[in-house]
């Protein structure tokens, strides 16, 4: 293609070592927007150089920090006092073996807490029956015996105990006699707690146990009920869905079914019972580890 010779311009390069000299013909607007394109190369290289010296400042910064972390490390490790020298070596051996066990059910019993929505807990030092003085008696191994069987029996009260929330929302009805949302002129005796919810929230088991229903139960509607040791039983109504199956064994915060409006519902909610020997009690006495 032929340019037309208003659109090009002849540039003349000398060689003066040689005495020759070359021509090149270069599109008349690639010079006069020459400036432009040393001011993008500029720019650029501008910008390189900033990130170049921004990196380069960013690693010393780094280099600095770690050092100072080096040299906490070390002076941490100097504030350390040794270790003192085994008397008994066997006698610590076992202690710290329930140690370890005692900090095995600790986590398993936090464990359990979460699942229900519920803090984890600290507690005092265990002694004797006879208190403090008896306690400053026993061995450090009898202490960590102690301390060992009453959290294994704490950790199967909280395991198969009901305890915490089934869902974590705000109540809108609560145990006892209230007035009939159905005919308002009259009162009913409401066995459980409702908790808010959507249609399809997740409505999760409060103890390990065992499925004994699940199906439609009259104005429960759609119903879950599990049985757990020491004579507990808690029942999970109005569903929309059930996800377990009779003779299914639950852990503690395992999903058991979804919310719903089943049954004798105004609207979508989650009624939740406990039942003590086949009565029902006040679950609120069961929402918190204090109780």
């Amino acid at each position: 293609m032929k340019f037309k010779p208003s659109g090009i311009s002849t540039v003349i390069i000398v060689d003066k070592t040689k005495g020759a000299s070359k021509t090149l013909q270069v599109k008349t607007k690639h010079i006069s927007r020459l400036k432009h394109y040393v001011a993008s190369v500029l720019g650029l290289i501008v910008i390189l150089s900033g990130t170049i010296f921004y990196l380069n400042r960013q690693n010393k910064q780094q280099e600095i920090e770690k050092a100072q972390l080096q040299a906490q490390i070390i002076k941490l490790k100097n504030a350390i006092p040794p270790p003192a020298p085994a008397v008994n070596a066997p006698s610590q051996n076992k202690a710290q073996t329930y140690i370890q066990e005692i900090e095995g059910k600790l986590q398993t019993i936090n464990s359990y807490l979460k699942k229900r929505g519920l803090r984890g807990f600290s507690t005092k030092a265990v002694g004797g029956n006879g208190g403090e003085e008896d306690a400053s008696k026993l061995t450090d191994e009898e202490k960590y015996s102690l301390y060992d069987d009453y959290l294994s029996r704490f950790l199967t009260a909280v395991a198969f105990t009901p305890m915490g929330y089934p869902r974590i929302s705000s109540l809108t009805s609560y145990f006892g006699y209230r007035s009939d949302p159905f005919d308002g002129g009259h009162a009913e005796f409401h066995p459980g707690i409702d908790f808010k919810g959507e249609r399809g929230d997740a409505a999760k088991c409060t103890a390990n146990g065992r499925v004994v229903f699940a199906g439609w139960f009259g104005g429960y509607g759609n119903c879950v009920r599990i049985q757990h040791k020491n004579n507990f039983e808690t029942l999970y109504g109005h569903l929309s869905r059930i996800t377990v199956k009779v003779g299914q064994e639950v852990t503690a915060g395992e999903k058991i079914g979804e919310i719903g409006s089943t049954g004798r519902s105004t609207g979508n909610h989650l009624h939740y019972e406990v039942r003590k020997n086949g009565k029902p009690v006040n679950p609120i006495s069961y929402l918190s580890l204090n109780n």
